[in-house]
């Protein structure tokens, strides 16, 4: 008989976001009410293929005014994916309340959920290797932003960040992962507290990849965007008579094959019953579902089946991609940033429990329990 081990909660206590609805939690929670379209910058049309972009809804990020929040130094050959991921773990960092003492700095790390890095700048060093003449003719300046882990290092770098610095890749399931290894890092002592989150830049070559692929309905858009929360041990914040926003409680995540639909299943809806069983709550306690997979052929069907068998019940249900498009690495943060922002304004009297699912094509497939700090 296996015995489930109750988990230690994480406390969300900033949060920065950075979406095609806006800047913060207050527009995102706007946007997923009343819809992106009053917010965002639409990129193409449902019609006609504009600016190189496949005939699909696309999103991005509206009116980025980079110098408001980061300065303008040192940005000059920096990458829109490393900006989108600045500027949300700044919005973070801001929404502390104090700044960080340089002691804090040194225990304070950095854990993004990234598949690829920019996409983008590996695209552009790559196609002037083999079409320049001759290879110094290069950009060299460009070449730091191909590394995966370029953006956690400029997060690093410019907040006087030295704890420890990951970048997780495990397809849409990515952002889970950031959650078990940040978990595990502060468990295990070596950090205090970590900025978690997630990033995805909209490009031509993502719009025409998912839309080549036949993986997303025709009418599914595809977008971008950053989230990330300063996590740190519960029982610490709890100690030291604070509060934050959520807990992170029990998260699974696994690799169940890309090609077997009971596998994931399976896999999807066992996570659930081990997250809530290591949560201390039962399926009945949950209050929302933040879900992934929306848009995705083949795939929603599985995480929706996996939901009802769990949970037994129709629960009130957030769907992210509807709003924001297909954002990949960045699905499980912005679905966690979405129920903190439906939560702020929509107040209750009492801790609300949701729960995040993820599942992609790939055969990653998981689950992450969040609950309300009162």
């Amino acid at each position: 008989m296996t015995t489930t081990v109750a988990v230690r909660p994480l406390t969300i206590t900033a949060c920065g976001v950075v979406s095609p609805a806006g800047l913060g939690l207050d527009v995102l929670g706007g946007a997923l009410r009343s819809g992106v379209e009053e917010h965002a910058a639409p990129v193409s049309g449902f019609e006609d293929v504009v600016d190189g972009y496949p005939p699909r809804p696309a999103w991005a990020v509206p009116d980025l005014r980079v110098a408001e929040h980061l300065g303008r130094k040192g940005l000059r050959h920096i990458d829109r994916f490393t900006l989108l991921g600045l500027i949300a773990c700044k919005l973070a960092l801001d929404e502390y309340g104090r700044p960080l003492t340089d002691a804090e700095r040194a225990e304070t790390g950095v854990v993004m959920a990234t598949n690829t890095g920019s996409l983008v700048s590996m695209l552009e060093v790559g196609r002037d290797t083999l079409l320049q003449e001759k290879p110094y003719l290069v950009n060299p300046a460009r070449f730091p932003n191909v590394v995966t882990n370029a953006c956690t290092g400029q997060i690093a770098i410019r907040n006087s960040l030295t704890g420890v610095n990951v970048v997780m890749s495990g397809g849409q399931a990515a952002g889970l992962a950031a959650v078990r290894f940040a978990r595990t890092t502060i468990g295990d002592g070596r950090s205090r507290r970590l900025l978690v989150g997630g990033i995805e830049e909209l490009s031509e070559v993502a719009a025409w990849g998912w839309h080549k692929s036949g993986a997303l309905r025709d009418d599914a858009a595809v977008g971008e965007g950053a989230a990330a929360f300063l996590v740190e041990d519960g029982e610490t914040v709890a100690a030291e008579g604070r509060t934050g926003l959520a807990e992170l409680l029990g998260c699974e995540v696994g690799y169940y094959g890309a090609r077997d639909a009971e596998g994931r299943l399976d896999g999807l809806r066992s996570g659930i019953e081990r997250a809530l069983d290591r949560s201390g709550l039962s399926p009945g306690e949950v209050d929302v579902v933040a879900v992934g997979a929306t848009g995705q052929l083949g795939v929603e069907e599985i995480e929706e089946r996996a939901l009802q068998e769990v949970l037994g019940r129709p629960v009130p249900t957030v769907r992210v991609a509807e709003t924001l498009g297909e954002l990949y690495s960045a699905s499980v943060p912005l679905q966690i940033a979405a129920v903190l922002a439906l939560w702020r304004a929509e107040p209750a009297d009492h801790a609300r429990v949701a729960l995040v699912t993820s599942i992609g094509g790939d055969g990653n497939a998981g689950c992450l329990v969040v609950r309300e700090c009162r």
